[in-house]
């Protein structure tokens, strides 16, 4: 495959010669690069989407009369539908063009940000919400597989790097963004621009990503396994949603049954795939056969499990640990988003030279700046302020900055064009999956130590613990780089 450039001229690409593309194919570097940028700006707009969302719910809330459970599920249903339907909108991609799926996948997330602006009522805006979470399961998969097929090289490691740069610069600007167009109150609109903003830029996406994404597919289209899609669907939602909700609940008998039934389920599809694989299968169990995939699948749980367990704990920590406002503890959420936005930034730039070295040393950095602040936290108690913390958080976000780029490029470098989509989605579930399992963590780890108690003292203490965890994760997780390659590709140092 020719090298398809941020700085050489980029080709059409395709696995299957007989289509052709909608739109025509990019013919200069610059096309090249603004392909980039619209697949950037496209993760960008889901990534956003998941955390825009926070800062507004007290509004959300007070204009709707939503309920408790109402909020919840503006979040958990967004979530819960995205993962379910990761691993399918890959495939698709696959089958029917990964640029077509993205731009379908585009414009059934703005027809949906529209419904989301104009509810008047929470049921509206949760099914809205839910539909926001298909067009995103269709478009994050093709992001990563188009990344995957198109650039090759030195600008491949490159591509992946900035796309691990956006995750960050997404963490930062969600929650402030959420608040400054909440409290703007554009043209009397409340919250509602939150999701509003997201129908123009949606449709330069579709418009750019139309003339200069390039097209690519399998060599064959073959009809999708639909059993498939069910299984795996039908495991996601048992494993999931009593991960997801089983401490609200405090994990009544029902919350294991459906797990049990989640990995029973899980167990079938797995056998059903195993038959299907001369097929057409939903996931060609192929890519598991090489440890680079499978190592930095495992990895990505890790990394999500590791989200899912710190994040939470330590906003709880802030709050009622060191009494912090909750505008003082988003800034601490800035503090560690912008040391992360540092660390993909030299992952960028390193541009695959340093192979598995880089997200492990990442993984180091993290792992003793963990160390540190769990030291400062013994030690400071009570009185740890934002300006004391800002060197350990700072560099806890920089070392998680230099994995997430180079472990999507590593982990799917040896992947199959053909079955790049199906790949996608299922690195993607697996952050997913570990996001889910860190936060049903939280009630063995952190809710079990402090029973619920606003004192804290309690609260220090049980995050301390929790900083525990989080340094065995990070270790398992650096472990597991093992898989990916000592080498970058074409370099023999």
């Amino acid at each position: 495959m020719s090298s398809h450039a941020l700085g050489n001229e980029p080709q059409h690409i395709t696995d299957n010669p007989s289509r052709t593309p909608s739109g025509p194919p990019p013919r200069t570097a610059l096309a090249a690069r603004i392909a980039l940028v619209v697949l950037l700006v496209a993760e960008l707009m889901d990534i956003l989407d998941q955390s825009v969302v926070l800062t507004a719910l007290p509004a959300i809330q007070s204009s709707t009369g939503a309920g408790p459970a109402a909020v919840q599920w503006l979040t958990a249903g967004y979530s819960l539908t995205v993962a379910v339907g990761l691993i399918t909108g890959g495939r698709l991609g696959d089958l029917h063009g990964r640029r077509r799926i993205l731009l379908i996948g585009t414009a059934v997330f703005i027809t949906a940000s529209l419904l989301c602006g104009l509810a008047t009522g929470p049921g509206v805006l949760i099914g809205a919400r839910v539909l926001q979470g298909v067009g995103v399961a269709l478009m994050i998969p093709q992001v990563l597989a188009t990344l995957h097929v198109t650039f090759d090289g030195e600008n491949r490691s490159r591509a992946f790097g900035l796309y691990g740069a956006v995750l960050s610069l997404a963490n930062v600007l969600g929650p402030v963004l959420g608040g400054l167009l909440t409290e703007a109150d554009l043209f009397g609109l409340s919250w509602r621009p939150i999701f509003l903003i997201n129908v123009p830029v949606g449709v330069a996406v579709i418009l750019l990503g139309r003339r200069v994404i390039p097209e690519s597919t399998v060599e064959r289209a073959d009809r999708l396994d639909l059993t498939g899609v069910l299984l795996s669907a039908a495991a996601i939602v048992l494993i999931l949603f009593p991960l997801t909700e089983g401490h609200t609940h405090h994990w009544p008998l029902w919350c294991f049954a459906m797990l049990g039934a989640g990995f029973l389920v899980l167990g079938v599809f797995l056998s059903h795939q195993r038959r299907k694989q001369n097929r057409a299968p939903l996931v060609a169990l192929s890519v598991f056969r090489g440890r680079q995939f499978s190592g930095g699948l495992s990895a990505q749980l890790t990394l999500g499990l590791l989200c899912g367990l710190f994040f939470m704990t330590w906003s709880l920590y802030l709050q009622r640990g060191l009494g912090m406002s909750p505008f003082h503890a988003a800034l601490a959420f800035v503090l560690l988003s912008l040391g992360e936005l540092a660390g993909a930034t030299i992952a960028a730039r390193s541009a695959g030279r340093f192979a598995r070295r880089l997200p492990q040393a990442g993984a180091l950095i993290s792992l003793a700046s963990m160390a540190a602040y769990g030291v400062q936290i013994g030690s400071r108690q009570a009185d740890l302020d934002l300006l004391a913390m800002t060197g350990p958080v700072v560099l806890i976000g920089f070392g998680l900055g230099m994995v997430g780029g180079p472990l999507a490029d590593m982990a799917l470098a040896d992947v199959p064009h053909e079955d790049a989509g199906s790949a996608s989605g299922l690195f993607n579930t697996a952050m997913h999956l570990g996001i889910a399992l860190g936060t049903a963590l939280t009630a063995v780890v952190f809710f079990a130590a402090t029973g619920g108690s606003p004192d804290g003292g309690v609260n220090r203490d049980a995050f301390t613990g929790v900083l525990w965890w989080v340094g065995g994760i990070l270790a398992l997780m650096w472990g597991l780089m093992f898989c990916l390659p000592r080498r970058a590709a074409g370099r023999n140092d």
